[in-house]
């Protein structure tokens, strides 16, 4: 098995060697815990180019399914699937005024993860 290891090694590093030093203090940084599946649910989420539109719009201001529907041309039903998606992953929350429910981002985290992104995207286009 360790042969089969370094024979895939050899296909494409330049040398047949492990350094075990790296390897194991890599390894021992790993994170095995369900914060990681958390991580990669929450990427899953924010995948979706529909989401991402309607975080980038709570981004300016809160707003009732009926606002974020027109501003995004989209209906008031699938606007509202898309937002129980994103209140699950505890990216936005709600608040209720009278029969109005208004939606905005969950916390500064949320801003600061696409702003991270926006600005990896744009890196070599600037």
């Amino acid at each position: 098995m360790a042969e089969e290891k370094l024979e895939i090694c050899s296909e494409t590093c330049s040398q047949p060697v492990i350094h075990h030093d790296v390897v194991e203090k890599v390894q021992q940084t790993l994170r095995q815990d369900e914060a990681l599946t958390d991580v990669a649910e929450l990427f899953k989420v924010l995948g979706d180019r529909t989401r991402t539109r309607i975080l980038q719009v709570l981004f300016e201001a809160e707003m009732c399914v009926c606002d974020l529907a027109y501003v995004l041309g989209m209906t008031q039903s699938s606007i509202s699937h898309q937002l129980r998606v994103l209140k699950q992953a505890k990216l936005v929350k709600n608040r209720k005024e009278g029969k109005v429910v208004y939606y905005s981002l969950a916390d500064h985290h949320v801003k600061h993860i696409f702003d991270q992104a926006f600005q990896h995207v744009n890196e070599d286009r600037n």
